[in-house]
């Protein structure tokens, strides 16, 4: 099957990678970090004597951890109510995120004292991209100073336009942003099915993918997770994300508690995505791929659509057909060709009032249209990214 590396290939890689890996993100999500009464401590003391021998290897080591709300709930006696409003959620934030912060300085100080930080984090830290790189040097500092960052979504202010929708993409998201040599997602299943294993006797662990397609996608549905709100089709997409970019990625269960270092030691347990050959994305172009939020809409012919994806050249205002949205100069856009297929998006050089006026217009004339010229190109193809299997859009603004 194409989407199986031969077990012992697959083995030898593995292997590779994770002795390789230097760098390593780690997201725990709450499915394994909560009971029904609230935080699992004994969890949380076995994950920070694991992070502490991963540190001792000498590997940096990022936790992105869940858990607040539970936190919050259980220390306000709060149930769990169908609809609950969002204020509730960031209230219970609010309260359970010292909690959890204190669970983890406890347990940490008693492996090796290792010292920890906080880093919350809203969509609008990552989308400014001064902001962007300010969260990058902290963290890159952190690690000078031998300390683990532990990073979360700030739960108490992040309204729905400004969540990234789960911690399975912030992790993804981290991963990329600091160039991590590893991904792990540590859940509660034991890993991906080719089928339903609860239905199905004839289902088959996949311990290692080469590449995530439609098959891999389709798979994700096998599995279910009973906490949390990132689900196998969310870390299924953060590993695709990872993977654009060069790194490796790992979905193993967590409640395992001793999955750490059987990974590091060879062991095949849980799912391993490994990483692109082909086509990586770095720096500003995964920025504008993986975390910016598009703004608008260009429509364009297909001579322009030809230009873009086959001879890699600039958007120019004469192929522009139609625009979509309300977008300012520097904004992410999608582009899309006459068939409605997404085939990249970019920053523009021009806000949606003033494309509207030049589109279909050769850019010599911009100047006579608007009374004033900034650029020949609408998106400048160093702003430009083309979609391709390795990563979807995000959803666009509303």
């Amino acid at each position: 099957m194409t989407f199986q590396v031969p077990r012992d290939d697959g083995l030898y890689y593995r292997q590779t990678l994770f002795d390789q890996a230097r760098i390593v993100v780690l997201k725990v999500g709450s499915a394994v970090l909560t009971t029904a009464d609230g935080l699992d401590i004994d969890f949380i003391d076995t994950l920070c004597h694991h992070i502490a021998f991963l540190r001792a290897s000498g590997r940096e080591v990022i936790l992105v951890s869940s858990g607040a709300v539970a936190a919050g709930r259980k220390r306000l006696q709060v149930h769990h109510q169908p609809g609950e409003e969002l204020k509730v959620k960031q209230a219970l934030a609010a309260v359970g995120q010292g909690l959890l912060m204190q669970a983890y300085e406890q347990r940490f100080a008693r492996h090796s004292n290792q010292q920890v930080a906080q880093i919350l984090l809203t969509h609008t830290d990552l989308s400014q991209r001064d902001r962007y790189l300010n969260v990058r040097n902290t963290i890159l500092t952190l690690f000078e100073f031998g300390v683990v960052p532990i990073i979360n979504e700030n739960d108490t202010v992040s309204a729905l336009e400004l969540r990234f929708g789960d911690n399975d993409t912030l992790g993804a998201l981290i991963s990329n942003m600091i160039g991590a040599d590893m991904y792990i997602m540590l859940t509660d299943v034991d890993c991906l099915y080719t089928a339903n294993p609860a239905t199905d006797p004839t289902a088959k662990p996949i311990y290692t993918v080469a590449a995530i397609d439609s098959k891999i996608e389709m798979m994700a549905g096998n599995t279910s997770s009973v906490l949390g709100t990132g689900g196998m089709q969310s870390k299924i997409k953060a590993a695709r994300m990872v993977a654009a970019c060069g790194s490796s990625s790992f979905i193993g269960p967590g409640h395992n508690k001793d999955v750490l270092k059987e990974l590091f030691s060879g062991d095949m347990v849980g799912t391993f995505f490994l990483p692109e050959q082909e086509k990586i994305i770095k720096g500003k172009k995964h920025w504008i791929a993986h975390v910016l939020r598009p703004s608008g809409t260009l429509y364009l012919d297909a001579g322009a659509c030809r230009a873009i994806v086959e001879r890699g050249k600039s958007l120019l205002p004469s192929g522009i057909t139609r625009v979509e949205g309300d977008f300012e100069v520097g904004d992410s856009v999608q582009c899309r060709c006459p068939g409605g297929q997404m085939v990249a998006a970019g920053l523009t050089n021009y806000t949606s009032d003033d494309l509207d006026k030049i589109r279909g217009k050769k850019s010599a004339e911009i100047e006579s249209i608007l009374g004033f010229y900034d650029s020949d190109e609408i998106i400048h193809r160093d702003n430009l990214v083309l979609f391709d299997r390795e990563f979807e859009p995000l959803p666009q603004k509303t």
